[in-house]
């Protein structure tokens, strides 16, 4: 019997405005890159390092589309919940996979933003 979970959760702030583009098909896609925050301690000097790690997420669900155009500007804080994918790919004429993992936003997952839009700040740089 296979059994699995693949689930992902982040809070983090918005890099950039979320980015819709409709496919050949007819179907929008939204992109957004959300990033989250951490701190450590640097074994060697003792001084505090903060870092940020960059997320890809994605969706194809209308409704939450509607609700990302609407609301999904840089800097908001948001929480996100959906499932982890690799998709692969071959640019015409290349010789190699690319590879990307991204945080898919499915039925039955959520997007939530956790401030007014008035209250966001800038996320860390790129």
């Amino acid at each position: 019997m296979a059994f699995g979970l693949n689930k992902a959760q982040l809070i983090g702030r918005l890099g950039r405005d979320v980015e819709i583009s409709q496919l050949q098909s007819g179907k929008r896609v939204a992109n957004l890159q959300v990033a989250t925050d951490e701190s450590y301690i640097d074994g060697s000097t003792g001084s505090r390092v903060d870092r940020a790690e960059w997320h890809r997420v994605v969706t194809f669900q209308d409704g939450v589309i509607d609700m990302l155009e609407k609301n999904g500007r840089k800097g908001r804080l948001v929480y996100i919940e959906g499932k982890l994918q690799t998709r692969k790919w071959r640019k015409d004429g290349e010789d190699t996979d690319r590879q990307a993992t991204e945080i898919m936003i499915v039925p039955g997952c959520r997007v939530q933003f956790l401030v007014k839009d008035d209250d966001a700040e800038a996320p860390a740089s790129q």
